[in-house]
């Protein structure tokens, strides 16, 4: 099992009881966070289904496992959009529609992966539904999407559903820990808890860049205006991402005055906390919520100005505990 991130061993498992029970359904949806790993997930799905040794996880030595390793198995089969941010479209899925009526070229299980299912545009969505009305024997569908709401009604119903959910800290941080990897608790908080993304944090450095800005973001809404100039330039190296690092600090400030208490919490929440009242901490995050929504949406905008601007309504009409 040493193969699965451990925050998926619990989707795994119900789907390979189901497998070894010849019970598996001819379409599997997982439902997974993005970043969440779930590619781990459906990959050992795959190698274990397309195994011809028939155990519970892939053997590793027969043909179809090392067909599987090179990347060349002639029965599996991964559709996902041809470009980056476009629709998969009705062709793919017809193309796919016909392998599945096909038989299988080495006697055993054809599989189709269509990764992310969110991205069918609706022509194809409906005609991936007529194969899933009538399944072909031995013709397994897996769908993977982080938005399943996008997702035809239809198809859904027809799916075994498994859902991959956030780890907990102490799982994650344990994780890390057996990689040589120590890190504190905040750092899966400001990496919305994905245990990748957090990996990927401690190993570039992250910790030394959160505290950082972190010391300047505290000093600049003390109206210290070098501090703010320092932070503003630290936030624009990553800005969407750092952005959302000053939105954590500031949603963990108001959490603490509500009397919630995580150990996840960002050191400078607390201090954020005893200097600022709630409404202004909430006023100061919708307006950090609709810069980033600004930011977003119009590229050329002035970033700089924008966040100098929203520094210097911190400090303004500021209310004290």
């Amino acid at each position: 099992m040493s193969a699965l991130y451990p925050w998926l061993v619990p989707v795994w498992q119900p789907w390979q009881a189901r497998l070894m029970a010849e019970k598996l359904s001819a379409a599997t949806l997982i439902q997974a966070p993005e970043s969440s790993g779930v590619e781990n997930l459906v990959d050992y799905m795959a190698r274990t289904l397309m195994c011809t040794s028939r155990q519970n996880e892939p053997c590793g030595f027969c043909h179809s496992c090392g067909l599987m390793q090179a990347g060349h198995h002639p029965d599996f089969h991964i559709i996902a959009p041809e470009k980056v941010g476009k629709s998969i479209t009705v062709d793919q899925i017809r193309h796919i529609n016909r392998i599945a009526q096909e038989s299988s070229q080495l006697s055993g299980y054809r599989l189709i992966v269509i990764n992310p299912a969110d991205a069918m545009n609706e022509s194809a969505a409906n005609a991936l539904l007529k194969t899933l009305e009538e399944p072909a024997a031995d013709c397994v569908f897996i769908l993977v999407t982080a938005h399943v709401h996008h997702l035809l009604p239809t198809i859904v119903s027809r799916c075994q559903k498994l859902m991959v959910t956030a780890p907990s800290t102490q799982l994650v941080l344990a994780w890390l820990q057996e990689q040589g990897i120590t890190a504190p608790a905040y750092a899966l908080h400001l990496c919305a808890d994905s245990p990748l993304k957090a990996r990927a944090f401690m190993l570039e450095g992250g910790v030394e860049k959160y505290r950082e800005i972190e010391s300047q973001l505290v000093a600049a809404v003390a109206g210290d205006m070098s501090a703010q100039l320092k932070c503003i330039s630290l936030i624009d190296a990553d800005l969407m991402n750092h952005l959302d690092w000053i939105w954590c600090v500031l949603t963990d400030a108001q959490k603490i005055q509500f009397g919630v208490q995580e150990a996840y919490f960002t050191p400078a929440s607390a201090l954020l906390a005893n200097r600022f009242h709630y409404h202004k901490l909430y006023a100061q995050t919708a307006a950090l919520e609709a810069l980033k929504e600004q930011l977003s949406q119009f590229t050329g905008l002035n970033s700089e100005l924008l966040l100098l601007q929203w520094f210097n309504q911190f400090i303004t009409e500021e209310t004290c505990l």
